[in-house]
């Protein structure tokens, strides 16, 4: 979906351009964007380089288990259908971490890791829709009961032509923690700011964290209530 608005809006643009007779103005612009697109992502990955590498540093010193001992009770409050011991924990916490410190694309792969030992906890609690045994699981819409595939795998459970296959309470509580994002410091607004010659680039700080404070602490509430009405239910 997306890129069909980006390429709407770029048509749309040079269709624009071209009916008041602007095109010289937006082949310049586009050369011009181009070459800022570089020089940014230059600028970005010397600046990815160097907090990745302090994330690594900080890990192979023990920071970052610290740290992730230190969040356990807001993963438990957070996550209370989770075994304590369950690997998701680690990578769940781990994601927080980046995200509170700014590292958006360090915060991915401990995502997907997340993601997937939520997956198999989901197997192991024999959720239809998901890979059991080493057998895929596929409905039989005749009958109504879910049957093995025959080449294994994963395969969803279908039910009048639709995916049974969902996410789990903590598959949907761990996306909106990690889309809420609390942020103490937005490393890649400041380092726009700067490629872009703002004055005082750091100035997004305080305003960040408000932000980021607020929408995590909506967040939260948010995943409650519906844990709790599900509760109920």
């Amino acid at each position: 979906m997306l890129n069909y608005i980006w390429a709407a809006m770029i048509a749309l643009g040079i269709v624009f351009g071209a009916v008041n007779g602007n095109m010289k103005e937006v082949t310049e612009a586009a050369l011009d964007s181009a070459g800022e697109a570089v020089s940014l992502c230059i600028a970005m990955a010397g600046i990815m380089a160097l907090w990745v590498g302090l994330m690594e540093v900080a890990e192979s010193a023990g920071l970052i288990r610290r740290l992730t001992n230190m969040l356990s009770p807001f993963v438990s409050f957070m996550f209370p259908g989770l075994p304590k011991k369950h690997k998701a924990r680690d990578y769940i916490s781990m994601n927080i971490i980046a995200n509170i410190l700014g590292l958006g694309w360090a915060c991915t792969p401990a995502g997907l890791k997340a993601m997937e030992e939520l997956a198999k906890l989901e197997v192991e609690r024999g959720t239809p829709g998901y890979a059991a045994g080493g057998k895929g699981i596929l409905a039989d819409e005749r009958k109504g009961q879910n049957r093995a595939g025959k080449n294994g795998g994963e395969l969803s459970v279908v039910t009048s032509g639709k995916s049974g296959r969902i996410a789990s309470n903590e598959m949907c509580t761990f996306l909106i923690l990690n889309i809420s994002s609390l942020q103490l410091i937005p490393v890649n607004m400041i380092a726009y700011r700067q490629q872009y010659g703002s004055v005082n680039p750091a100035g997004i700080i305080a305003p960040a964290i408000v932000a980021t404070f607020i929408s995590t602490l909506v967040a939260v509430v948010y995943c409650k209530m519906k844990d709790s009405r599900k509760r109920r239910e």
